[in-house]
């Protein structure tokens, strides 16, 4: 009877692995930011960024993508834009999880700040990400999603082997 006991909390010990391995500290939301280098609204919304670092830094992360002298910026604000069926007036284009904002006022910081919060009080892996999405449209296989699926699939492994040694082992020993 101690052995089966002893086999029970093994069997919850490993049920319980996959879940500890698996637990994820919610990562930052990502707010893109496509700016021109001199364009004095784009230093207001970066200043504006800065200003709220120290209360909300670890809720999100300025993803910067200078568009005046980079066209591969431009290209990709256009397409970012063409798929969310805008057509940005120019810079700043700030973009949080399926919400944009067009150019920079600081009437907009409290609806940015709420939009930090929402966001990031949803789950990492259901936001709704732009980038995730023109990587998906271009064909780029996301690599980090892969490797989750893969240590999904070693622990589900785990899991029925020590189930099934287990099973044996019970009925093994009452023989």
């Amino acid at each position: 009877m101690k052995k089966l006991k002893f086999l029970f909390v093994m069997l919850i010990g490993i049920l319980l692995v996959p879940c500890t391995v698996l637990a994820k500290d919610n990562k930052p939301v990502n707010v893109y930011f496509f700016y021109g280098n001199g364009c004095p609204h784009c230093a207001e919304a970066e200043e504006f960024f800065d200003s709220i670092e120290d209360e909300l830094g670890d809720k999100f992360n300025v993803v910067a993508y200078e568009t005046w002298y980079d066209s591969d910026n431009v290209d990709l604000m256009n397409e970012v834009a063409d798929i969310r069926k805008e057509e940005p007036g120019g810079v700043p284009y700030i973009i949080i999880g399926n919400q944009s904002w067009d150019g920079y006022t600081s009437s907009y910081d409290d609806e940015i700040i709420d939009k930090i919060k929402t966001e990031y009080k949803q789950d990492a892996d259901s936001r709704y990400d732009i980038m995730d999405y023109v990587e998906t449209l271009n064909g780029k296989a996301d690599k980090e999603n892969y490797a989750a699926d893969i240590v999904v699939i070693i622990a589900l492994v785990l899991v029925v082997s020590g189930i099934g040694f287990g099973i044996w082992f019970a009925r093994s020993k009452a023989n």
